[in-house]
């Protein structure tokens, strides 16, 4: 039986995470949060890691906008405690999924960004992403994983979906962003996708290096939000298009966060779903 370590377990994916674990009865699981493993220390990294063989990092710093003037701090978390994870597989041998994020780009690009697409990074968030990238790929080059996702949205934490869903009953309509194109991406679709690589990885079906976590297709914020009010049977043209400059932010955000999904094909997977049938399915929960 694979033995599988989840950090971040209390996360929105990673709560999502161990609701796709709990179906495969081959695999024995540990789930670990915050509060049970600090991933920023090395001791406890290392110990935590021990008879695994393999870990998926959902552990982060996410607020986005803290990180420009606690650049130090996410870092600790998205960088440098990636570091830790990355040694302690490389000594025990055991295999590594990094989640990483479209703000290791830019976001310039006129048509989607592929995996060996060189990351420039815009704001401290993405600078810290960036630096846990670099480590899995320098100390586990032949067992180590990073699967760039974005514009994430669940049920278990804050996220913009749920945002739209709240303000849709407090205000009569809402400005929202249009110049901003991404691909929205439901988590639990993702834990699916990265148990699946694992599954692969284990197999020695899928060759180590970085993958793209996005759902097909693309749209704006604003797009998005027409797509939530018009599935819950609200009036989409309740929702009003504006400008980012209407918005402005401590860390800056990339325009277009378009990620382009080769490689799953070369690991025998196939890429996520359409942004729209993933969000229907995901309103359609109970």
């Amino acid at each position: 039986m694979s033995r599988l370590l989840v950090t971040g377990a209390g996360g929105m994916l990673g709560r999502d995470l161990q609701a796709v674990l709990r179906t495969r009865r081959d695999l024995s699981v540990t789930a670990t949060t915050r509060a049970e493993l600090d991933v920023t220390d090395a001791a406890a990294v290392r110990a935590a890691a021990d008879g695994h063989d393999v870990v998926i990092n959902a552990a982060a710093w996410t607020d986005v906008d803290g990180a420009e003037t606690q650049e130090a701090a996410a870092t600790a978390v998205n960088g440098d405690a990636v570091v830790h994870l990355a040694d302690a597989c490389a000594a025990t041998g055991a295999r590594m999924i990094q989640v990483s994020t479209d703000y290791v780009f830019r976001g310039d690009a006129t048509e989607p960004y592929p995996e060996d697409a060189a990351p420039s990074p815009l704001n401290a968030y993405g600078r810290g992403k960036l630096v846990g990238e670099l480590a899995v790929r320098r100390l586990l080059p032949d067992a180590g994983y990073v699967v760039r996702t974005a514009w994430l949205y669940g049920e278990h934490g804050p996220n913009f979906v749920a945002t739209m869903l709240r303000l849709a009953g407090e205000r009569d309509t809402l400005d929202v962003v249009d110049d901003q194109r991404g691909q929205p991406t439901w988590s639990y679709a993702l834990a699916e996708q990265l148990v699946a690589l694992a599954d692969a990885a284990l197999a020695g079906r899928a060759e180590p290096g970085t993958y793209h976590g996005t759902a097909s297709g693309e749209t704006t914020w604003y797009g998005l939000a027409r797509a939530v009010f018009s599935l819950r049977g609200l009036d989409p043209d309740r929702i009003r298009p504006t400008s980012s400059e209407h918005y402005r932010r401590p860390a800056p955000r990339p325009a277009y966060s378009v990620l382009a999904h080769e490689r799953w094909a070369k690991a025998g997977l196939r890429p996520m779903a359409d942004w729209r049938s993933a969000l229907a399915e995901s309103l359609a929960r109970p």
